[in-house]
């Protein structure tokens, strides 16, 4: 699970920015709601492109937090 929460007040865009690149990387399914991302996939996949995509939105530079608990069980399918 992620969650994105920018302390700028035009947080919306960068948030939506995020999810949109996530969802670019082969082999993750990507599932939304309006507290949380939940990002399904292999390991190693789900963690590179994590760092990739963190680091992009903290070199953006808008102030955020990024919390992010990482569950090993499967998604429903």
């Amino acid at each position: 699970m992620v969650c994105l929460y920018p302390l700028d007040k035009d947080y919306e865009g960068f948030v939506l920015d995020f999810i949109a690149r996530l969802r670019g990387h082969e082999g993750l399914r990507i599932e939304v709601n309006s507290l949380s991302t939940q990002v399904f996939g292999e390991y190693d996949a789900i963690m590179h492109a994590l760092q990739q995509e963190i680091r992009l939105s903290f070199q953006q530079g808008a102030t955020a937090s990024m919390v992010i608990k990482i569950l090993n069980v499967a998604g429903s399918e």
